[in-house]
Order: C-alpha cells, then sequence, then structure tokens
C-alpha cells in the first residue's frame, strides 16, 4: 500500500512537472527588461521562425504609446510600458489580445531630449506592482491593476544620484526586483547601486563602497557559490555588489567606457561577460568563491566586440549581437575569438533576441527584422520582417531603438508612439 501511495505521489508530480513545463514552452510571460532571465533570449518552442515566404501576420496596432524606447514588458494578456506625449511622461497598459487600453497612468514632465523625447527604461512586473524609471531619474511603483501610484523616488534629489556623460541623455535603467528589494543605480557618492523596499521605497542599502556615476545599463543578478550579488557595468567597467548589504566584492576596469556604458551584463554558470560602445570592447571573466571573497579569473579583454546599444545575448558558448566597425559578429565565449562576422547594409545595428535557436536582428535606421540562425556555422537568413510604417516623432537620429520582444507566441516591435502586434503562432500553423 505504502509502495502504491509513493508511486501516486510521483506520478502526480511528474504530471504536474510536465504540465508546467508544456505550459513553459508554449507560452512565456516577458516580466522585465531583456525578459524572464535579462538575456533577451526566448524559452518559447513552435513559432513560425521561417520568414521567407511566409511573414508573420500583424494583430493589432497602438498609436498611443508616445514618444520614448521602452519596450514592453508582458505577464498574462497585459503589456506593459511607458511613453510621453502632451509635455507628460506615463506609464499603460494594454490588452494583448486586442491592443485595447486598459488603463494610462501620467507621471510627471515629459523629459525631453534631441535624442529623442520620453521614458527609455522597461516596467518591472513583480507581485502585482510595476516599477519604472523615467529618463529624468525617477522611480515609480505602480499598481498593476489600474496604475495608481504607490510611491516614488527621485534619484538625485532623494538618493543623490547622477547620471555618466556631460549630455544626460537620460537615465535608461531597468530596475531589477529580487525578493523584497528593487535594485536601481542613481549613481554618485552616496552609493552606486541602492537596494530598496519594494513596498515603501525605503532605503535599505546604498553600495557606499562603489560611488562610481549612474550609467544606461541594467543590473543582473547572480548566485556565486551561495553568494548571492548584483552585477552592473559602469563607465569604470564591471563590479559586483552583496545583495544582502550592498558591500563591494569585486570590481574590474574592463568594457566600460567614459562616454555611454549602456548593454547590460550576461551572467551563466561563474561567467560574466560584459560589452560597451564607443570602443569599450568586451570581456568574459570566471567568478569563484574563496571563503566570503570572490576571486576573478579574466578569460578575455579585447575589442572583437563594442557593441553601442543593441545588446547582446548568450547561445551556448557563443555570443552574438552587432559590433561597432565589424557588423554582426558570432564570438566565442571561451576565448573571445571572432567565429564569424557578416556586415551588409540591411540589417545594419540595432538590437538582438534569441528565439528557439534564431536570432531576430533588428536594423534600427529601418526598423526591420531580420531571422537568422544562432549558429557557429556562419549566416543564415530565414526572411525579413518590415514594420508596416514609421513614427511620425521625430528626434535627431530617427532610429527605432526599442528592442523587440517575443511572449506568448506575439512578437511586439515600437517605434516611439506606434506598437506593432505580430502574431508568430498563427502563420506556422498555416
Amino acid at each position: 500500500m505504502k509502495d502504491k501511495f509513493i508511486l501516486g505521489v510521483a506520478a502526480i508530480s511528474m504530471i504536474i512537472t510536465l504540465a508546467g513545463f508544456g505550459n513553459e514552452l508554449r507560452a512565456q510571460d516577458w516580466p522585465q527588461w531583456r525578459g524572464p532571465n535579462r538575456d533577451d533570449v526566448s524559452k518559447e518552442k513552435g513559432l513560425n521562425l521561417d520568414w521567407s515566404e511566409n511573414k508573420p501576420p500583424l494583430l493589432w496596432v497602438f498609436r498611443q504609446a508616445g514618444a520614448g524606447y521602452s519596450s514592453p514588458t508582458i505577464v498574462g494578456d497585459t503589456l506593459y510600458c511607458q511613453g510621453a506625449a502632451d509635455s507628460i511622461d506615463f506609464a499603460f497598459a494594454l490588452d494583448t489580445k486586442t491592443g485595447m487600453l486598459k488603463w494610462k497612468q501620467n507621471l510627471g514632465p515629459m523629459f525631453i531630449m534631441d535624442r529623442g523625447d520620453g521614458p527609455r527604461g522597461s516596467v518591472t512586473v513583480s507581485s502585482g506592482k510595476l516599477y519604472l524609471i523615467r529618463g529624468g531619474g525617477i522611480l515609480h511603483c505602480l499598481n498593476a491593476a489600474d496604475g495608481k501610484m504607490l510611491w516614488q523616488k527621485d534619484f538625485r534629489k532623494d538618493l543623490g544620484g547622477n547620471i555618466m556623460s556631460p549630455w544626460d541623455w537620460g537615465f535608461g535603467e531597468s530596475p531589477l526586483v529580487d525578493g523584497d528589494l528593487v535594485i536601481c543605480t542613481p549613481g554618485g557618492s552616496e552609493g552606486t547601486m541602492a537596494a530598496l523596499d519594494k513596498n515603501t521605497g525605503k532605503v535599505v542599502w546604498r553600495s557606499k563602497e562603489w560611488t562610481d556615476l549612474g550609467g544606461y545599463s541594467s543590473p543582473v543578478v547572480a548566485d556565486i557559490d551561495g553568494i548571492r550579488q548584483y552585477i552592473q557595468l559602469t563607465s569604470r567597467g564591471v563590479a559586483g555588489v552583496a545583495a544582502k548589504d550592498g558591500k563591494l566584492l569585486w570590481s574590474i576596469n574592463a568594457a566600460g567606457n567614459t562616454t555611454a556604458a549602456i548593454p547590460s551584463p550576461l551572467y551563466r554558470d561563474h561567467l560574466v561577460y560584459v560589452t560597451s560602445g564607443y570602443m569599450g570592447g568586451c570581456a568574459c571573466l570566471r567568478l569563484t568563491r574563496e571563503g566570503d571573497n570572490i576571486r576573478i579569473d579574466t578569460l578575455f579583454i579585447n575589442k572583437n566586440m563594442s557593441n553601442h546599444h543593441g545588446g547582446v545575448v548568450m547561445v551556448g558558448d557563443y555570443i552574438y549581437g552587432y559590433t561597432d566597425s565589424k557588423g554582426w559578429v558570432c564570438q566565442s565565449l571561451k576565448t573571445g575569438e571572432i567565429v564569424w562576422q557578416h556586415r551588409v547594409s540591411q540589417p545594419g545595428k540595432g538590437a538582438v533576441i534569441c528565439v528557439d535557436g534564431h536570432l531576430l536582428c533588428l536594423d534600427e535606421r529601418t526598423g526591420s527584422l531580420t531571422c537568422v540562425s544562432a549558429s557557429p556555422d556562419g549566416w543564415k537568413e530565414y526572411g525579413r520582417l518590415e514594420i508596416p510604417e514609421r513614427s511620425g516623432i521625430r528626434s535627431m537620429d530617427n532610429c527605432v531603438w526599442t528592442h523587440p520582444v517575443v511572449s506568448h507566441s506575439s512578437l511586439y516591435m515600437r517605434d516611439h508612439d506606434l506598437l506593432f502586434c505580430f502574431d508568430l503562432k498563427a502563420s506556422s500553423q498555416k
């Protein structure tokens, strides 16, 4: 009888596990910047990723997203994002099935800048609350159901923060929520990073040993042999601080630059990869625990990847992304050497995400998206998707800088006030 009971429990457990696994394969939330793991890699399968003849159909267009470069985040059937219009920054929520507005919440004066007005960072969704940072450096916590303001902190006024670069291109960070903490990078003499209570906004700690100015990158979380930490890139390089108290655990002057440190770090299995543009280059580090300290072993530091702000993805033992002066590149994670490079007029420079062994490469000048095999064997295209129209909102560069998102079998692309949703599932079933 006991054996039958154990087998029954095991069978139920297996069913639950498989059911959960199946759901993960069929559809996936995108609850924060660059997805669940902050790596711009989607785990969805069975989508239409051959666009040579079968283009994904357009489901809907939302035309009131306003100015800004905020990428959408999706939980369930709701999309969350930021924008700006009529001199006001705002957050909004859409129904992902119809593109209809669920709510809109005004947040404060619009951030204005010649490279593009409005917000830069994405909304982070956690436990029924939204966390976002506006271009002017104000961190907000909103109720996810209706957008009601719960609390806010001003990086400069409340936290003594400041950002790198004399041009003040606007705070571009997307906040990280880890347990009961909201992790952000106000920068400045009081501590580069800050941890706030996610329910009240009260400061829990500052990284007082690390006082770089804030950059434009967004932090990631890592657990190194039991030492939980937050890893962030600034002008002076990359560093890790302890999750429990903000103590500086390690830092190295690699892949930073004095103009704008933008791409988010990548972490996997003791390895940290960082890159930035303006000749910042790239680095791969191996982190291991030694007592209460972290040891850094440098695998490589070079200029083979100098990524501006489109970000890179890690697939297996390879890094893929666009590097200034070389074009699209596949780089070995172990050696830092270039495996292949591909430079053409289209796709030119832009963001990249990975979906089921494919790279979706955005051309920032045109807004087109090219589907490519994520393989060290070379560049192989599977067609290109054009956005139906360009925004009438103009800036100095007139580029499509918002990173694409794939969630629940849909592809989301944005050009300022225009937010497009394409169906990746329907085409594959025809």
